[in-house]
This record gives structure tokens, sequence and C-alpha cells, in this order.
């Protein structure tokens, strides 16, 4: 962390109505084919060049993102991947995606990132493998956590939440925990209410995956709450918990989406909407002309009101939406990121091997 971007990532933090977080979707290519999403079923080999991505970074810096979040897709896929994510790192709070099986091949490229998150959802191998789509996925995430550990790289797991796993989730946290690797969750949702030209697709309802358990969720939510107390690696707000408890309880839902405020997407040809269940609306390359125009503050009151989706990471940039809320968020990131740095030389961690 330089000075340089400290000083940026402070300042940006505390000025009103800039759009904080970015989640850059860089391919559409995948190499999974995951049980819960649907984007390597319309995979696409058109992107934008290595050139293109680096302008629409300035462009982002200049709007005064705090963090960005690459995905896909499988970002890793892309050859120049080392690029951008160098580019990125020097200004933004840079997390980078992987299924488990890309990221022990391109720690070069990794060594400059604030988060490698990767996305993993039981310490069951054959469920594991069910999930993801493809045999032997579940040996090579593991490997890959202990990789990325062993060579300093900030590395944590990102289980989504589903009726699948809901009750594993509270193992599998300590799990992770008594390893000193973070964890920061998402939830599964489908897109059965989306636009015809949305930004991508998630998917159908699968019923195996969607929550049924209420009870079981509201009860996870406290106990999340609780661990949370005794261990700041567990990366979600009480406030987020609180939020989703209430929406499980009675199905309300107690914060307004901020799309195109405080978060949107970008696709892999540089196209912005809201979130990925909207229709693209601008560009990167022509977003600060957008940003504070008519245009978008009708599509932010409309977005407001919005009611489609239990993404989690909607719902968290949504409810820390303010100044103050950001400022939370801020240190949080920074108080891990400490963390993590005290933690780079560490010893092995065994996995795959204690599972």
């Amino acid at each position: 962390m330089t000075l340089e971007k400290a000083a940026r990532i402070a300042r940006c933090s505390v000025l009103p109505n800039k759009p904080y977080h970015v989640q850059w979707l860089l391919t559409r290519r995948c190499n999974y084919r995951c049980r819960g999403c649907d984007v390597w079923r319309e995979q696409d080999g058109e992107e934008l060049s290595t050139a293109e991505i680096k302008k629409g970074l300035d462009i982002l810096k200049e709007l005064c993102v705090v963090e960005i979040v690459f995905s896909g897709g499988a970002p890793l896929l892309r050859e120049d991947i080392g690029e951008i994510l160098e580019h990125a790192s020097k200004s933004f709070v840079t997390t980078v995606y992987d299924n488990g099986s890309l990221a022990a091949e391109r720690i070069d490229a990794l060594r400059n990132v604030d988060f490698v998150a990767i996305s993993l959802d039981t310490l069951d191998s054959k469920k594991s493998d069910h999930l993801k789509g493809v045999e032997g996925s579940w040996e090579r995430a593991m490997k890959t956590i202990e990789k990325l550990h062993e060579e300093g790289i900030p590395v944590s797991i990102s289980p989504t939440i589903s009726q699948y796993n809901l009750h594993e989730i509270v193992p599998f946290t300590k799990y992770f925990l008594t390893k000193g690797i973070p964890l920061w969750y998402c939830l599964y949702s489908d897109d059965t209410t989306a636009e015809s030209e949305q930004l991508f697709r998630i998917g159908k309802k699968q019923d195996e995956l969607v929550i049924a358990n209420r009870e079981a969720m509201t009860r996870l939510c406290d106990t999340l709450i609780n661990m949370k107390r005794h261990d700041s690696n567990i990366l979600i707000t009480d406030k987020t918990l609180k939020a989703i408890k209430q929406l499980y309880l009675d199905g309300k839902r107690i914060w307004k989406c901020r799309a195109l405020q405080n978060f949107f997407m970008i696709d892999h040809l540089g196209r912005v909407a809201g979130c990925h269940l909207r229709s693209p609306v601008t560009t990167v390359f022509d977003l600060p002309r957008a940003w504070n125009s008519p245009e978008f503050d009708a599509l932010r009151n409309t977005y407001a009101e919005c009611t489609r989706c239990t993404y989690l990471c909607y719902i968290f940039y949504s409810i820390h939406g303010s100044v103050r809320g950001n400022i939370q968020i801020a240190q949080e990131k920074w108080r891990t990121a400490k963390l993590l740095l005290k933690k780079r030389k560490t010893t092995p961690l065994n996995l795959a091997k204690q599972q």
C-alpha cells in the first residue's frame, strides 16, 4: 500500500455522491460449469483490449471509485490479467475472483492485489464438484488456497450460501478461521425478474439452491454476528447480517437499492449498468458525461424502489450507502488488510490433507 494510494482512498471515501464500488466482468469466458450460474452457457470471446481497460480504469479513478472487483467468467483466463491488476492496484482496493482453478498458476499476476477471493461453498469434495460441474474442482481449490497462503498472497474464501450448504456454513467458516483465512459471503439468487437486455445472466432458479429454510437462515445470521465479535476475518458487517435476517424473518427490506449511485457494473465490452439485472445505459468511456445527467438521476430513483433481488453484494453496498457507511467499509477493509499483511510469512496449511 503506497501512501499515494492510501491518501486517494481516504479522500474519495468521504466525498458524497461518488461511485465507490465497481464490479468489472473482464471476460465471459469460463472453464467451469457452475450449477448456480449461466455465464458459461453464454460465453463470448469478444472483450476489451488491455489498453481500453487501462483507459477505463483511469476514468474510474477520476470518478473517485474506491474499490474494484474483477470477475467474469474467469478473469484469470485473460493473458493480460497481470498488467490489468498492476494498473488497478496502484489506485483502488483491488479484488480478483477465481474459481480455484487458475490463481495458483497466476501467482505473479496477483502479487499487488488486496484480495484474491476463491469461490468455494463446501468442505465436501463430492458436493463441491457437483456445484462446480467439474470433477476435481474441490481439490484444485484447496491446493490453490494453500499455495496462495504460502506465497503471501492475501487469499480469502467466498462461499455462496444456499439451501445446499446452509447447514455447513458455520463449521465451514470455523475451519478457515482457524487457519487465519478471511471469509466473505454471497447469497444464492436467480434472475427470474430480470430485464430482457440485462447486462449478464446468472440463470433460472435452481430448486436445490433456493433457501427454503428461513428459520435456519435467520439463525445463521445471528451466529455469524456472534462469531464476528471474536474474529474480524468474517468480512460482512453486522448491519448487513441484520438486514438479511429481517428479510428472511418477514420479507421486509430495510434498505433502498443504490445501484448507479454507490455501485455499478461493467461488462466485458465496457458497457455500464446499475446491476447485472439491468440493461446497459452507457459505456465506461462515456460515464463521466452521463454520471450527473438527468437521465441517470431518473434511473437512480427507479432503482431505489427495486425489490427484485437478494444478491448480497448489492445489498451490502446499498446498506452502506452514505459517506459514514463508506468510511466504515473503508476502515474495515484496511483493518483486514493490515491483518493479512501481518500474515505474509506463514507455515503451510495442508488444507486438502487435513480434510
